[in-house]
């Protein structure tokens, strides 16, 4: 007699269940500025928690060496916590630390900086530089606005607004306090305006960028856009008084909508300098200017270059710390990854009447030192590179012997890696200090001086 067939169904495991909240106390801040506690002797990640509170929290997520939650009742309030402005602090990822009082952010960033200084590179500084603060609201001048249209039981809800936490998912925003005045007062009437649009559907985002005297903002569509939208988008534009652009595919299609005919640049200015900087809305421009004029101020100073020395400025994008170099050295030599923003700078350069300045497009992971441009060597480096650091870099510019080196950063965990990597080559920290380039935020960007031994 044959066996009948058996029939295996796949099943989904069941969801394990979160346990319900948990009260425990702060220790500390983590490096991503989320409180640490401990139940059980494991470790908790807790958003919306200070070091020094009680709290009650809730897991977000359970993992095998560690566990996320989020601070649902604050039993014992830290003396430095504060009413955030923003009602979507808690889903939003744009701001993390609205909580804390300003002044205090900066000082548990300084304290994150040296830490990791001390765990990643065994380096403490000789001195800690002041740190660089600016207003801590309307600040940001470049962002994207994710756009979404997901199906709902009253059928399609539009979704305006940035990331959720640790998430890929947006949060729907009304308002944002960080966000530049010019375009967050217009948050309600941009959401109206793309629910309107026949070809919302196909919408990814909206970038903003704003310049010291242009606003601009560039639509992201997947599907050519209707004339009816066009005419729409061109009618916003008019009425606000900005720049109105459109992009079907990367960057380079961009299309401005309005005004059809004049300057096609933002700019922004280094007054110190004398200096005026133009930028495409898709041209990487740091987020806070205030900060930006300080920081190019201050790391001039600490570089102090002479008008006999060559100075190389690596990740020079479009001349942000590359011009005002220039306007105090004999030479300086830009070099960037990005070849649009290259030659950004050699433009720049030419509106600013400098001809003591080069720009050069480069891969900055492989050797420079046998680059042409490289050859007659450098009195001083100045290096601002992403958050990856730069390792391959800094192993390649010691060769140069180079007196001094500031290094611009916004990870400490990678500026203390190279940090270690150049005391190898016989350079000193001699100082390192915080820059507060996006309050509110775990970002901790940092400037660092290195001195060669004698």
């Amino acid at each position: 007699m044959s066996k009948k067939p058996r029939f295996i169904t796949s099943r989904k495991p069941a969801k394990k269940t979160l346990p319900a909240e948990v009260e425990v106390s702060v220790e500390k801040f983590s490096h991503d500025m989320r409180g640490i506690a401990r139940v059980a002797g494991k470790t908790v990640f807790i958003d919306n928690a200070l070091p020094g509170e009680k709290v009650h929290f809730r897991y977000n997520t359970r993992r095998a060496r560690f566990d996320e939650g989020t601070a649902v009742d604050i039993l014992q309030a830290s003396p430095q916590r504060c009413v955030p402005r923003c009602p979507h602090v808690d889903l939003c990822g744009g701001c993390s630390i609205q909580h804390l009082q300003t002044r205090e952010q900066i000082a548990e960033k300084q304290k994150i900086l040296l830490d990791q200084l001390f765990r990643f590179g065994s380096i403490t500084p000789g001195d800690i530089l002041p740190p660089l603060v600016a207003e801590s609201y309307g600040y940001r001048r470049r962002a994207r606005i994710g756009i979404r249209q997901l199906k709902s039981r009253k059928g399609r809800e539009l979704i305006f607004g940035f990331r959720k936490k640790r998430s890929n998912d947006l949060t729907d925003i009304n308002e944002c306090h960080v966000l530049h005045p010019a375009i967050a007062g217009r948050i309600p009437q941009l959401k109206k305006l793309v629910a309107d649009c026949d070809g919302r559907m196909h919408f990814s985002q909206l970038d903003v960028a704003v310049g010291d005297d242009v606003v601009a903002l560039v639509l992201r569509h997947l599907r050519p856009l209707a004339d009816s939208d066009r005419e729409r988008w061109v009618a916003f534009a008019k009425s606000a008084g900005i720049h109105m652009y459109i992009q079907a595919a990367d960057a380079d299609s961009a299309q401005r909508l309005w005004p059809r005919e004049g300057e096609a640049f933002l700019s922004y200015q280094l007054p110190e300098f004398d200096l005026t900087l133009r930028f495409q809305p898709a041209d990487f421009v740091q987020v806070n200017f205030e900060i930006n004029r300080q920081m190019v101020s201050h790391a001039l100073q600490l570089l102090d270059p002479q008008s006999y020395e060559r100075v190389l400025d690596l990740f020079c994008g479009l001349g942000n710390f590359t011009l005002p170099l220039a306007r105090r050295a004999g030479e300086v030599v830009g070099v960037e990854g990005q070849g649009v923003l290259t030659r950004r700078g050699v433009e720049n350069a030419a509106l600013n009447n400098l001809d003591n300045v080069q720009f050069h497009a480069a891969d900055l992971n492989e050797e420079i030192a046998n680059q042409a441009w490289a050859k007659g060597g450098f009195d001083k480096i100045l290096l601002d590179p992403p958050r990856s650091g730069a390792l391959q870099v800094v192993r390649g510019i010691a060769r140069f012997e180079a007196k001094k080196i500031v290094y611009i950063s916004c990870n400490p965990a990678t500026l203390a890696r190279d940090a270690g990597e150049l005391a190898q080559f016989g350079y000193r920290l001699s100082q390192a200090g915080v820059m507060d380039m996006f309050p509110h935020t775990d970002h901790v960007e940092s400037m660092a001086v290195f001195e060669r031994e004698s």
